[in-house]
């Protein structure tokens, strides 16, 4: 029985980290991005141009998140050895 709850427990692991990765901001924002795309669907409204927009949103604010995290790592290691 051990081995089923490891075997689930590490399958669930995986996924969580498949789907939120590092950073859940960007998870969520895809969830809503598909949710906003499903609901305008079941409109007269196109639905395709939602996800492209949500990409060209979501990835600069990814790379600006990581960049600053880096720029405040690299001036505290510098600030550590001065």
């Amino acid at each position: 029985m051990t081995a089923v709850v490891a075997r689930l427990r590490s399958f669930a692991l995986f996924w969580y980290d498949f789907v939120i990765g590092d950073d859940w901001r960007i998870a969520v924002g895809v969830v809503a991005a598909l949710g906003i795309t499903y609901g305008v669907s079941r409109t007269s409204v196109p639905a395709w141009w939602i996800l492209p927009v949500a990409v060209v949103l979501l990835l600069p604010l990814s790379l600006w998140r990581v960049a600053r995290a880096a720029r405040s790592a690299s001036r505290s290691s510098r600030d550590a050895t001065l």
